[in-house]
């Protein structure tokens, strides 16, 4: 009996799998940081779960369930047709206007900002939707407009407009961190798509000098960019969260001090579980631990990236774009988390993309990834069309061929009915 088990797990170690009709391997990322996340959620809020609620596990269950509810959201975004997108990303992006409205009439405060529709179970964080509906839109008016953003300013400045109204709705609150994410992967969609290089460099210009408006003329980002520069200045005011969040990196060395071990969530960093989790995790895993969920995050980054180029060269622009637009997203976000725990940007609340606790963020993201996954489904789809002799399996093969006979049947039905209509 164990040298049959033995046998089999060689084999599934060694052999190679059979070619898929999706992506296993992002599967395995998106696991990977999502049970990552789960494990440090845990271990970071055990202080704070005790002096809310009086158990060390409150928001390590409700993570989990959120987890839960990310794996069925995701699942049944896998079996929405990419198109469908691409049809009701108009809508899409109407409701997330409205629910950025919402959160401001009757929106629950939190540190003095305005970002959360209470739901009962969950606290909706309409910005998060408002990244992927802005995504998805850009996305669609790429393929539609391709040609005239590449050749006219109009063209050009049309998609931006429609972030610029995201953005005012977002600075409201105020939320300048998720500004920046959406900002970045908008103008890197377009570059993508071809915009002119003036262009390109006209709207960065653009951005860096409203970001630095932004910060000089509120002094709360301005405290935050002068305690970034030098935290040890105002170790326990302005650089306080700062300062305690290095100290947790440089007690994590290079492995660690253990699963659990952190003296830093004992209330003495802020936000341990949420925008500071990477921290809490350098100081329990040290520099292997970190490097490990990084390459986890790169990797899924480059898978994204990939899917995107394949996409582009098979004329297949909507999807190309949309996972371009991700893509971005997860890297940006990520790297404007890490930096901030970190001490290499001034601090922002985003959180850490399938790690940070979070029921809205881990959500989204879910679907982000299924996005990817469908759309890579869709392209193996039809380049298997297209090359009947490509390496899949014989039930994948005579699927195809069922589909293919099922279309030829319905494209003879219709010939005939509009010969006898004629």
């Amino acid at each position: 009996m164990s040298n049959s088990i033995m046998h089999s797990m060689k084999e599934w170690l060694l052999k190679p799998a059979e070619p898929a009709m999706y992506d296993r391997q992002i599967l395995w990322i998106a696991f990977a940081l999502m049970v990552s996340g789960l494990v440090m959620v845990s271990s970071a809020s055990i202080s704070v779960s005790i002096r809310h609620f009086d158990s060390s596990f409150h928001y390590a269950y409700r993570h989990g369930i959120f987890l839960v509810g990310a794996l069925l959201v995701g699942t049944i975004t896998l079996t929405i047709p990419v198109n469908l997108w691409q049809k009701y990303s108009s809508a899409l992006l109407v409701v997330s206007i409205i629910l950025l409205i919402a959160v401001l009439i009757i929106g629950r405060s939190v540190n003095g900002a305005v970002r959360w529709l209470p739901l009962g179970v969950i606290n909706l964080q309409p910005a998060e939707i408002a990244k992927l509906s802005l995504f998805v839109f850009i996305a669609g008016y790429l393929e539609r407009r391709h040609g005239e953003v590449v050749k006219t300013f109009r063209g050009f400045l049309k998609p931006l407009m429609v972030f610029f109204v995201l953005a005012f709705l977002l600075l409201l609150q105020p939320d300048l961190g998720t500004v920046i994410v959406m900002f970045v992967a908008v103008v890197g969609m377009l570059f993508v798509a071809g915009a002119k290089l003036w262009q390109f460099l006209g709207l960065i210009m653009m951005g860096l000098g409203s970001i630095v408006l932004l910060i000089v003329f509120e002094p709360y980002r301005w405290r935050r960019v002068t305690s970034f520069l030098d935290p040890w200045q105002d170790a326990f005011g302005s650089g306080y969260q700062l300062t305690q969040s290095l100290m947790a990196f440089g007690r994590g060395g290079w492995f660690g001090q253990g699963l659990g071990n952190s003296v830093q969530k004992l209330e003495y960093l802020p936000e341990a579980h949420t925008d500071f989790v990477f921290a809490i995790l350098g100081e329990e895993l040290g520099l292997i631990g970190v490097c490990f969920v990084l390459l986890l995050v790169f990797a899924l980054v480059a898978k994204a990236l990939i899917i995107s180029w394949r996409c582009l060269q098979n004329d297949m622009m909507f999807s190309g774009f949309l996972s371009f637009g991700i893509g971005i997203w997860l890297a940006f976000q990520t790297m404007v988390n890490v930096g901030a725990a970190s001490g290499m940007i001034p601090t922002k609340g985003l959180t850490l993309p399938l790690i940070s606790y979070g029921g809205s963020s881990l959500l989204v993201m879910a679907v982000a990834v299924s996005l990817l996954l469908r759309i890579d489904f869709e392209y193996r789809l039809v380049t298997t069309q297209a090359d009947p002799k490509s390496n899949h399996s014989k039930s994948e093969r005579s699927k195809l061929k069922s589909i293919d006979k099922n279309s030829t049947q319905n494209e003879t039905n219709s010939d005939k009915e509009e010969q006898i209509a004629e």
